[in-house]
């Protein structure tokens, strides 16, 4: 078997960075990893699950047992009499929770537990509402003003950028 030059061992170039980018990109496959050394290199394709928005009736009372959630569809689909969804993201009288970070969601503390909030409970400023994993660290992302949580945009486990929205929270 022919060596390597210890530069291959050990270094990664940009150039060679972006050749696996392509490969991924090209190929179609969820996540490349290569290790050289001590040097390490992930590419994971980012796939966006569908969002899912959660309407409450207006005609439910302010005691969280009487709260309904009910999934959003589209005009379409939607049967007669039904509420219309509501876009979360356009309604000014809500606020939205962003994450401050880039990372991964988690709705429950551990896998098998129940989530922090669900849509329609009542929080106040500083419940936690999710976890963000980023570089191994759990980060808490806690509620910044008090209300009832009308909408989950983020499915569990999945991806988030810096700025997008996770809850969106109709205040009290």
């Amino acid at each position: 078997m022919a060596s390597l030059p210890a530069t291959f061992l050990t270094t990664m170039t940009l150039d060679e960075i972006r050749e696996l980018i392509r490969v991924v990109t090209d190929t179609g496959i969820a996540e490349l990893e290569v290790q050289r050394g001590d040097n390490r290199v992930r590419i994971r394709r980012a796939t966006r699950p569908s969002l899912h928005d959660y309407v409450i009736p207006a005609e439910a009372g302010a005691h969280r047992s009487e709260y309904v959630a009910e999934p959003s569809v589209a005009p379409s689909q939607a049967v007669a009499g039904a509420a219309p969804a509501l876009d979360p993201l356009s309604d000014p009288t809500l606020v939205t929770v962003k994450s401050p970070i880039v990372g991964t969601f988690y709705e429950a503390p551990s896998p098998g537990a129940p989530p922090f909030v669900r849509v329609g409970d009542i929080v106040k400023p500083g419940d936690v509402l999710c976890i963000i994993e980023s570089m191994k660290l759990m980060n808490e992302i806690e509620a910044e003003a008090g209300g009832t949580v009308v909408s989950k945009l983020i499915a569990n486990a999945q991806p988030v950028e810096y700025g997008e929205a996770l809850f969106a929270i109709r205040p009290a």
